[in-house]
């Protein structure tokens, strides 16, 4: 809605110039707080970008699925400059195998003697990155570790040299088979740090030719990394960005003492309505004017995860469909825009207190070269809160702010503008939307602000906001669903829309089987990882919809683990991310020992129905789940095993694949029927 705006002019010329010359409400000084923009005095500090991170876990699982063009649109929305979102940063997890907040991401080592640069989906994200933005800046960061680095023990830091080669492999790796220059390692994402790692990982990355990675710690708090950065010169020396999650705007004195550059390496984490990206704008700017950060990073990149996951649509966008190819481009896309189109990283801030007198901030950057850019916020503490710290109350008020430009920028005549207004009574928001330029009247301006606004007033004209054709309609998962996993050379390494919870389970070729089952789906993780959050005991891959009370679901099982091992199908699966192990559902257990169970819990503890099925190892059974109304019942190879168990709860959700432990196992010819 565009806002009228109007002030007492002392004279009948300057009464003229605000109407034909500025148009819109800008123009010349009037009553208000006035700020001064200088650079004569020098520059504050260095810029080094606004990004997102894919990942911590399995949040673009999705979006690989996409069919063209809807998988390229949603790709240029994030990553293409003067488009959308233009970001500057992409942070990428490390994939180690275990669960990391919405799933488990494929490590490119397995076990020991393993290595494959193809598994997963970030090497793919990260060249889609790179070929829309050559200049994007890649940062790698693991949350688990295969089990085999810590020897047994669910810590990497025993044997620091074998996980230095373990991160040092996976940098190489992206150079080698993907063209990829890794610009930031982190350490271990929100856990300890230990500083003879961190100093044999530079070591061993200026060995490697690596001079060029910087090394980010921790990616938790403040404090105490930057009180060990004051008294350890050594450690000082080869950390280059102390990085906090979530810092509510804030650093602390040791950080500011190091002179190190301060990031905010995780925030954001918000649901993506209007809120959400008053979220976005309040910390995109206040990052640097309360804590002096040069960089924040939202978790998450897009939220291409099912959205009854943990943390469902905390991504800048929307993308949970690759069955129907809808996807949403959200406010934070644009509020987003307000910066990154408009900046670089290697600008600099200019050294001003950005506090609004009425409430609000806001920064201003320049390249040196004489562009200027201005970003002010004007959230408001209800609409802008964030998922966490918790937010302090404060007020802000529709104000007149005017600008006095200074040093090299006293000349400039005009700036461009734009604007974003967020409304929360309505689905009104305008967003990212171009207004007349604005005539600057002997160096200075004023701007008549309201509440929940974002303003960007730059040099550069480049600023574009630019749209695909209208996606197709939001579509409920298939309701009769197969995949028999027969690909030869697939695209990547997990088969479409299974999110796997605990485990990796990885497209097959079983040279073994002359027969149907050459080609199949296998769950390859082992040993248990050294974990970040509790993953279960047992491993689990969920798909379809979670609405679903009445299903069907057939698949073929290959259990390869003699005497203990065991596999299972399951429907009305409830949970799954950080929560998994708390996972209940109907799960129908086969084991090698030729026995079977009905559990109504993924921990297999609460038993509604055992007995024998005659099941062996080294053998393809075929078992179906049948669940409708408060009754369920299972077949093996097409024969009733088991029927009437009578089921309470949960009356919903998806369904599942799975085994008894960390083993390997096999699933072909996967159908699933609801109804």
């Amino acid at each position: 809605m565009e806002v009228v705006r109007r002030s007492l002019c002392p004279a009948a010329l300057l009464c003229a110039w605000l109407l034909l010359g500025s148009g819109w409400g800008l123009g010349p000084p009037g009553i208000g707080a006035a700020y001064v923009l200088d650079d004569a005095g020098g520059l504050g500090r260095e810029f080094d970008g606004i990004g997102a991170i894919s990942g911590g876990g399995a949040t673009s699982r999705l979006l690989v699925n996409y069919q063209e063009p809807y998988r390229s649109q949603i790709l240029d929305y994030l990553f293409k400059p003067n488009f959308g979102a233009s970001l500057h940063i992409l942070k990428v997890e490390i994939g180690g195998d275990g669960q990391s907040t919405d799933g488990t991401e494929p490590s490119h080592m397995h076990y020991e003697n393993d290595e494959n640069y193809f598994r997963g989906y970030e090497w793919w994200l990260m060249k889609e990155a790179k070929k829309r933005n050559p200049q994007i800046k890649l940062i790698g960061l693991p949350w688990t570790f295969p089990s085999w680095i810590g020897k047994g023990e669910n810590w990497p830091y025993d044997y620091p040299h074998v996980t230095v080669y373990y991160i040092i492999s996976w940098i190489l790796g992206a150079k080698r088979y993907h063209d990829l220059d890794i610009d930031y390692i982190g350490i271990w994402n929100e856990r300890a740090f230990n500083s003879k790692y961190i100093k044999l990982l530079r070591y061993t990355l200026d060995k490697n030719g690596l001079q060029q990675v910087r090394i980010i710690a921790s990616d938790r708090l403040w404090e105490p990394i930057s009180f060990v950065l004051l008294i350890d010169s050594e450690l000082h020396e080869v950390v280059d960005v102390i990085g906090a999650h979530y810092p509510g705007t804030k650093t602390v004195p040791n950080a500011l003492l190091t002179q190190k550059k301060l990031w905010a390496s995780e925030d954001y984490s918000t649901f993506n309505d209007e809120v959400g990206a008053g979220c976005w704008a309040r910390i995109l700017n206040q990052n640097y004017v309360n804590g002096n950060m040069t960089s924040t990073i939202a978790w998450n990149l897009v939220a291409s995860y099912y959205e009854e996951l943990p943390f469902g649509r905390c991504g800048l966008m929307t993308a949970q469909e690759p069955w129907s190819g809808h996807y949403k481009v959200e406010a934070p896309i644009w509020i987003t825009a307000h910066t990154t189109q408009f900046t670089q990283p290697g600008w600099s801030y200019l050294q001003v207190d950005g506090h609004l007198e009425g409430g609000g901030s806001f920064v201003a950057l320049t390249d040196g070269l004489g562009n200027l850019t201005i970003i002010i916020e004007t959230m408001t503490h209800n609409h802008s809160k964030c998922i966490r710290p918790p937010l302090p109350h404060f007020r802000v008020s529709p104000q007149r702010a005017t600008f006095y430009l200074r040093g090299s920028f006293y000349f400039l005549k005009t700036l461009q503008v734009w604007h974003s207004r967020l409304s929360f009574e309505s689905a009104n928001s305008s967003l990212f939307e171009q207004l007349h330029p604005v005539k600057v009247w002997r160096g200075s301006f004023s701007l008549d602000l309201d509440v929940d606004e974002v303003y960007t007033l730059t040099t550069l004209k480049t600023g574009r906001k630019c749209s695909c054709p209208e996606p197709p309609p939001p579509q409920p998962f298939p309701s009769n669903y197969k995949d028999d996993f027969n690909i030869r050379n697939p695209p990547f390494s997990e088969a479409p829309n299974f999110a796997d919870q605990t485990g990796v389970f990885e497209y097959f070729v079983n040279g073994s089987d002359p027969g149907d089952h050459v080609f199949t789906l296998r769950q390859v993780v082992i040993q248990r990882p050294i974990t970040w959050v509790s993953d279960a005991d047992q491993t689990i891959s969920i798909i379809g919809n979670f609405q679903w009370v009445n299903l069907t679901v057939t698949c073929d099982i290959y259990i390869e683990r003699p005497l203990d091992g065991g596999v299972f199908i399951a429907g009305r699966v409830d949970n799954g991310g950080i929560y998994v192990r708390r996972t209940k559902g109907v799960f129908f257990w086969v084991y090698a020992d030729g026995t079977y169970r009905v559990t109504s819990d993924l921990a297999g503890e609460e038993i509604l129905m055992k007995g024998l099925s005659g099941v062996r190892h080294n053998a393809w059974h075929t078992l179906t789940l049948n669940i409708q109304g408060t009754s369920a019942s299972g077949l093996l190879n097409g024969y009733p095993l088991w029927e009437n168990v009578t089921i309470s709860q949960p009356s919903n959700g998806w369904a599942a694949i799975g085994t008894r432990s960390f083993e390997f196992a096999q699933f072909d010819n996967f159908h699933v029927e609801a109804r």
